[in-house]
Parts: structure tokens; sequence; C-alpha cells
């Protein structure tokens, strides 16, 4: 069966390149997709594979957009390297891509939907899908993917096309959503244009999008003749937005994994093994709760760093821009329960001893 799942301006959804070393058995490879409105910047993209060298089907991964326009610059690709490991587990080279406004990558921020009182969804959700098609565009060149099997992968405004995690957009604070009705309205306008199969997941407890405004989005999308598998998942943390998260894998790669099995889509039998941990031990004034802790931090996605105090206290930050910037947040964090912090780890190794205090 030949198929193809097209990134589409869906619902509101909707030059240099770097290769980490291969330390495992998975491919890492930083790139910047070409775009004219993104200018010489174009748009920063981290591309996740088996080291195989074959032909890899397709997925593109679509971040959200915080409420804070601030959070937008420090945005990074490698937030979602858990995510793409689990596609990459599954037999598919997953590019994650920022848009352009968001973190390293070119041109002005092109998803502003207009005045709360009057928002225009449809242009925002067109200009997050341009960005998309142009990756795919650009990826499809490559000798290792496949062009005519792409399917793709978002979260909240990125885009709902094919697996849609918590899809929406205009969220300004928790249970308030601007002019919900135009965004029922603009869902129900790409819905009938939609004829491909898809899976959306809202957990119980999102604070973007709860319950009731996700059944609306449904109803409105569906009516128009798409095809919508809902899953309605339990709660999720503190807020069930953040389900689609390297936390989350436990809970969201089962409904990934029957959709994609029931529209033929499973490109493997069995997964590949999960990366290695980095080989590193737990401070011993950690408490039981400060090593699960150092645990996730272990899987988390660079950039990093783990803050501890002699008695215990402990901070961590992932998921950011830079080193410095990491140690200055786990600092902070640990800092809220102990004066005499330090930080031990950056990224995947200790700090020496030698280092001047960090705080």
């Amino acid at each position: 069966m030949t198929w193809r799942l097209v990134v589409v301006a869906a619902a509101l959804l909707i030059g240099l390149s770097g290769q980490s070393p291969a330390a495992d058995t998975y491919l890492k490879e930083e790139l910047r997709i070409p775009l004219p409105a993104a200018g010489s910047h174009g748009l920063e993209t981290l591309l996740v594979r088996s080291n195989e060298p074959e032909r890899y089907p397709l997925a593109v991964l679509s971040h959200g957009s915080p409420r804070s326009p601030n959070d937008r610059p420090n945005m990074t690709a490698w937030s979602m390297l858990p995510q793409a490991i689990e596609l990459a587990r599954r037999g598919w080279a997953a590019v994650v891509v920022m848009r352009r406004g968001y973190g390293g990558s070119g041109g002005a921020w092109a998803e502003g939907y207009g005045p709360c009182a009057n928002p225009n969804y449809t242009e925002a959700g067109s200009a997050a899908a341009a960005d998309l098609k142009a990756a795919i565009s650009f990826l499809g060149s490559r000798p290792d993917i496949d062009p005519a099997h792409v399917i793709g992968i978002g979260v909240s405004a990125g885009l709902v096309s094919a697996i849609s995690f918590a899809g929406g957009r205009g969220s300004l604070r928790d249970g308030e959503v601007c002019r919900e009705d135009r965004l029922i309205e603009a869902f129900r306008n790409f819905g009938k244009r939609s004829r491909i199969p898809m899976l959306w997941v809202y957990a119980d407890n999102d604070h973007f999008f709860g319950p009731k405004p996700a059944q609306k989005l449904k109803e409105a999308f569906t009516g128009g003749g798409a095809a919508v598998e809902f899953v309605s998942a339990p709660a999720f943390g503190s807020d069930g937005h953040r389900l689609f998260s390297g936390a989350g894998i436990s809970e969201w790669s089962g409904a990934v994994d029957s959709f994609l099995q029931h529209h033929g889509l499973a490109m493997r039998t069995t997964l590949l093994p999960p990366p290695p941990l980095p080989a590193l031990t737990a401070p011993a004034a950690l408490s039981a709760n400060g090593r699960r802790a150092f645990e996730t931090y272990l899987m988390s996605p660079p950039h990093k760093a783990f803050a501890l105090a002699p008695d215990g206290h402990f901070g961590w930050q992932s998921s950011v821009r830079t080193t410095e910037a990491a140690k200055n947040r786990a600092l902070q964090f640990c800092q809220l329960g102990a004066n005499n912090c330090d930080v031990m780890f950056v990224d995947d190794a200790p700090v020496s001893k030698d280092s001047p205090r960090d705080n």
C-alpha cells in the first residue's frame, strides 16, 4: 500500500549541519531548513533516526506555542529528543522543526492570531503549516528519507495532522481561550478539508484545553467529514497539557502504537532498544525522592544541569538552550531549600571538584 500523510494547514495548529557522535544506536543530526522568510538562519531542526543506513519514513514533530512570548526564543529542538527517539525506535526518521520565531530559527514570529476579542486562528495555522511543509520538501531530497511516507505529530499549537496531542490555540490562562467559538469554527473549516486518519489525545487535566472544549473541537472537526480517533487520557502530572513529553512516554506510546498498527503504519515488529543512560552515579546525599529525580535527569534532553546541597536539597533543569542557563536554573531551584548548593552535573558529565563554586 502506498500512502502519504501530508502536513497541511490544519487546526492551529495549529546550509549548516552538525552531527552528534554516534554513541548509541541513534543518529542525532542538527540541521538548518532553508526558508526565505526565515532568513539566513533558516529553521532550527533536529533529525533523529537509527544509525542503520536505510531510507526511513518521516515523522515530523511540531512543538507547541507558549503563552508568554518571552519563552519563545528559549525553546530548543533538543527538548523533544525523548519523543523523537521513541519514533526512531519504531523505525521512523523523526524530525523536530522549530518554526519561525521559536528557538534559534530565523524570521519573525508568523503565528499571531490578532487580538483576543477578534482572533484569526486560520491564518495562524496556515503560517505554522507553511514552515512544516518547507521542512518536508527539504528533507524529502535526502537519500535517507522516503518522501512518500510522512506523518505529522503535533502538540498544542502544533499541527493537527495524523497525531495531535492537546491540539488548539488561544489559551491565555487556565480554563480560558480567546473566543472559543472562533477556535471551534476554525476546526470545523479545517475538518472539511481533512481526509486523512487522525489520532487526537487530550489528558483529563489539560489546563489549556480541558475535556469540554476538547470534545467541542472534535465534534466540529469531524462534523465536516474528518476521521478522528479521540483518546481521553487519564490525568497526567499537575497539568495534562504536558502529556506529550519524555516523562509521559509510558502514558501516550500505547495509543500511538495502536493508531499506527490500525492504519498499517507500524514500521517495526520489535522496537529498537532505548539509548543507554549516562554512566553517572546518584550522589549519596540524595533521598529516595532525590534519586528518582536524578533518574529522570539522566533521561532528560540537553542542555541540563543538576545542583545539590550537602544536606540533600537539590534542583535541576533540562531542555534549555545553553549550559549556563541550565546551571543557573538548577541552582535557583536548589537554593529554594538550601544556601550552599553546587552544580554537580552538566549535561551527561560530572562537574570537576576543582571548578569554582557556582553560587
